[in-house]
Order: C-alpha cells, then structure tokens, then sequence
C-alpha cells in the first residue's frame, strides 16, 4: 500500500462538521454563513468584491510592509520562479496587492473605490489555534477618501458584522484606537523612543535590542512582562502630534461616539506593517488567549506613492476567518442550520423517474432538497432523514406514486403527515420552506 500523503504544517482542510477531526477548526457550514452574511454586510456600504493573485513579486511585500518588519524578515514564502528567474511569494497579506492593482490598471482615474476582497494568505510562523501557515483573511479597503468619516465608517462596519453575525460589542469584542500621526511625526517620536530605550538598553531583551535602532515602535507591541516598565515610561506618540492630526483623530473619536460605540484609546496600539499613518485600530477579545486580536487596519496614505503610483490616502482593515469563526464557536453563539428544507425517500429505483422532475421543480421554487441515494430500507432511510436535520421527509413510496402522490412526513415535533399531488408541486412547494 502506498504512504498516504498529509498536508503541509499549519494549511488545513476546511470540512463539514459532519466529518470527525483531532483539531479544533471551523466547518465548512459556518464558513458558508459567514460569507453569506459578510456578502449582506459589505454589500450595504456599498464595497465591490474584486481579487488579486495569490502570488506577487517579492519587492511588493519588501516595499510595501517595510524590510525590517516581522514579515518580510521571517514569516514569507519567498522562492525564485524556475522558468525565469523571478523572486516572488505568496502572499502574505492583501494591501499591497490591491494597491499594485490600483496602481497597474489606473483603477482610480474615475475616483474613489470602496473594494474588499477574500482569499488564502501564507506565513511561515508556529502553528497553533488561531493562527496558521496559510489562513483565510477578510480584506476591506476605502481608496481616494481623505476624511475622518470613511476612517469611522470602516469601524462602523466591523461593528455591524459583529451584531450580524451575534457577537456582543463590549462584551464578545471591543475596540482599541490610536493615532500613528504623519510621517515627520512620527520620525520625531521615533528619535525620542531610540534615546529612551538606549538609555535602558539592560532592560531590552534580544528582540528589543535587534529592533532598537531598525523598527523600534515595535518595541511597544513586545508582550514579555520584564519589559513593561521601560516600555510604560516611553515618550508617547500622542504628545508629539500636531494640530492637523489631532484635529482628524478627534473628528474619527466625535462619529464613533455619536454613534454610540464604545472604544479605549490605546496609546500603545502599533500594526505589523510599515505603511500606516493617522488612524490605526484593533478589534480585540479575551476569549481566545493570547490571539486576542479579532480585525485590525487603519489609515495608510503613503503606500500609493511607495509602489510607483501617484499619493492616494487610502484606509482599510484585515480580519482573520479562521480566528473570528474559532471565536464564534467557542462562545456557542446561534449559527443558523444548515440542514435542507426536506429529504427525499426513495424506496427503489423504479421511482426515480417520478421523483426526480418533483425534486427538481421543489428546488426551482427555493426548497432545499436532499435526496438518498443507493437505496436502502425505509427504516434506514428514515435514519438518515433524521441526521439531515430536514423538517420534512418526501415518501416517494409505491402507494402514494400509485395515487399520483407523495406522502410529506414532519421530521420534528409538531404537524401533521399529509399527502401532495405529484402533478402540483408549485401548490404545495410553499409547505416546506421555513415560516
């Protein structure tokens, strides 16, 4: 017997939850619903799906998210094309991708766009629950809008596909914000950062002291506890922002709060990449340990002109499907069911030709229907009628195909066994589906 192949560390199967695995991942049922619903959600803010490919030129990612960054220095599948020579790698996020498309096709030459897109990314990282090699990533992105107010409405709309999809605001997540300033802003604070973590450079662990002088904003993101200390008395990026920035942080802070939502300004708050300026924030949770970052994006008006096109503000978020549906699930939220509207027994294969034109003109009117196949006793049948989930079973049986009927079964409490004309079904489709 041949030795049966497995998939590569940390890429896993998507599957239906009716199929028993070791690990803890989400099915392919909550998958379909969280598309369904993201659909509904996007499609009311009035964001276009498009995609991009799954392999770019290694220099976009170099370029985009910064050389020094975590990413591009440890995480990437970087490999040189055979055929040709090329450096390229799969995709590790989605911005730079979307922004070379811009850039490529002059894509905002009529204005604006709202766009998002979905799909696998790839990072070489340690396996373990919420994060994985290749994961699947929500990408939604505001391109040519200078204002504060699409930087709330991208909030905005995080915070309805929470309520959409049952997660409690406040309870299930929360929002943190900050402000990453402008670049002269930031460069000011940074030579501020560097005296202060030279000046406690014993207090550094070998990641801090790498970062120092490279990326030390990213300092501030470090979770080891010996570290806190120095890192609380570091200069804060707040107090070194003008007027102009303040001023759009404050118009972001004003719409949220009409709104309603609740938020923590978060001082510390930094992103992974390189590229984002003013608004930055996270949607965050205790429910899943230390994965506690649901959705994170913000305002990254210098990235157009990084990649060769013309300056462009743009503002966005990423949200991680695996980790929100992990989230979803271990907070036992009600996910609708899956299951078809009814399912069909069939006794033997001389009904077939009966029932299948029925099956088919059920399924035209929007009732979902199941059918068995390869036969099997009407006990079994039965059986597998019940494990469906259906409401309804349709007994194509020899009496009823007799009679010109079939004989409709309720699967769950209440109702009552009735019979239906084959010659009819548009009369009694509406039966079947849900109130």
């Amino acid at each position: 017997m041949s030795k049966t192949i497995q998939a590569v560390k940390g890429m896993n199967d998507i599957l239906p939850a009716s199929v028993t695995r070791k690990d803890k991942l989400p099915s392919s049922e909550l998958w379909s619903w969280f598309e369904t619903t993201l659909r509904k959600v996007l499609g009311r803010y009035g964001y276009q799906y498009m995609l991009t490919p799954i392999v770019e030129p290694t220099a976009l990612f170099v370029r985009g998210l910064g050389e020094v960054t975590d990413i591009v220095e440890k995480e990437m599948y970087s490999f040189t094309d055979s055929m040709n020579g090329d450096q390229l790698t799969l995709r590790p996020e989605a911005t730079a991708g979307i922004v070379r498309a811009m850039v490529e096709h002059n894509a905002l030459y009529n204005g604006p766009l709202r766009l998002w897109t979905m799909g696998p990314m790839f990072r070489h990282e340690r396996p373990q629950k919420g994060r994985y090699r290749q994961f699947n990533q929500l990408d939604v992105e505001a391109l040519g809008f200078a204002g504060p107010d699409v930087d709330a409405e991208i909030i905005l709309m995080a915070r309805r596909l929470w309520k959409e999809l049952g997660l409690v605001e406040g309870e299930h997540v929360r929002l943190e914000l900050n402000s990453l300033g402008q670049p002269n802003e930031r460069a000011a604070h940074r030579a501020a950062l560097i005296a202060h973590f030279e000046a406690h450079a014993d207090k550094l662990d070998e990641d801090g002291k790498k970062r120092l002088h490279s990326n030390p904003l990213r300092i501030l993101d470090s979770k080891n506890p010996a570290m806190q200390p120095v890192i609380e008395a570091a200069p804060k990026l707040m107090d070194f922002l003008g007027e102009e920035t303040l001023a759009h942080f404050n118009a972001v802070r004003a719409i949220l709060d009409a709104a309603g939502l609740q938020y923590r300004v978060n001082t510390r708050l930094v992103r992974g990449m390189d590229y984002y300026n003013l608004t930055v924030f996270e949607w965050v949770t205790d429910a899943l340990g230390s994965q506690g970052t649901v959705c994170g994006g913000g305002r990254y008006d210098g990235l157009f002109e990084q990649l060769g096109g013309k300056p462009t503000p743009a503002v966005g978020f990423g949200l991680g499907i695996e980790r929100l549906l992990l989230l979803i699930d271990a907070l036992n939220l009600p996910v609708p069911s899956a299951a078809p509207d009814a399912y069909a027994i069939l006794p033997d294969a001389a009904a077939l030709p009966l029932a299948f034109p029925v099956l088919e003109a059920l399924r035209a009117a929007g009732v979902a229907v199941q059918m068995n196949a390869g036969g099997g006793s009407f006990k079994s049948q039965f059986k597998k009628a019940d494990a469906s989930g259906a409401r309804f079973a349709l007994v194509f049986g020899g009496d009823e195909l007799a009679r010109g009927e079939v004989s409709v079964k309720p699967l769950r409490e209440g109702g009552e066994q009735l019979s239906r004309p084959l010659a009819d079904v548009a009369a009694w489709a509406a039966d079947l589906l849900p109130a």
